[in-house]
């Protein structure tokens, strides 16, 4: 596949119902994947992250059955997408095929082919803002997500199930001092390519030298 930076960028969705839960991943391309992910910037380059890949089908239905009872919680709670931007007829549409496409990867994440967690080593976490300790992790995250679409690969950005953190580090196996920042379902996705979204224009959220 080739494609621009610019397409990369402004292509690389969440993809959820057009996940290929029927076709196997090489775990060769998401070593490829993570390589790539590596180069990303770190805070005083610590490189504190662990990528834990689960392709066992047990493990993988186990982590979807605690996805799904969050996902549960969550939208029954009123905070999913499909709550918001009510007084907006357009957005409140776009939300309701976002809160669709959730729903149907909580009911299909224990069937995703691969299951990508984001992890971090974390000796203790501030009470007050962590943007400094994420943002370790999180960049790396993304270039894992880029170098996946580039490759024909989709993925999905979420972290519902950290409500089961301590039951999935169990199951893994995973230390108590790593913790877990994000959940990337991965798998070969149906159709032919993705489009930009639609987003607010960008006058409605710049702000140069003053609020």
């Amino acid at each position: 596949m080739t494609i621009s930076a610019d397409e990369l960028l402004t292509t690389t969705r969440s993809v959820r119902k057009r996940l290929d839960l029927t076709r196997p991943v090489p775990m060769e391309l998401v070593k490829e994947c993570l390589e790539v992910a590596l180069q990303a910037p770190t805070g005083g380059n610590a490189q504190p992250w662990h990528w834990v890949v689960v392709t066992d089908p047990a493990k993988r239905k186990t982590i979807g059955d605690y996805y799904a009872r969050s996902w549960n919680a969550y939208y029954t709670s009123g905070g999913s997408a499909r709550g918001l931007f009510k007084d907006d007829p357009e957005r409140s549409a776009t939300q309701e095929r976002v809160s669709d496409s959730a729903a149907y990867l909580a009911e299909h994440m224990g069937e995703v082919p691969v299951l990508v967690l984001g992890c971090m080593t974390v000796r203790r976490l501030p009470e007050g803002n962590q943007a400094g300790v994420w943002g370790s992790l999180l960049p790396a995250a993304w270039s894992y997500m880029l170098a996946a679409r580039a490759r024909g690969l989709g993925t999905a950005w979420t972290s519902l199930h950290l409500a089961y953190e301590s039951e999935v580090a169990e199951l893994l196996g995973i230390p108590a001092d790593v913790r877990q920042g994000v959940l990337l379902p991965t798998a070969y996705y149906t159709g032919e390519t993705f489009r930009p979204a639609k987003r607010q224009p960008l006058e409605e959220v710049l702000h140069v030298d003053h609020w």
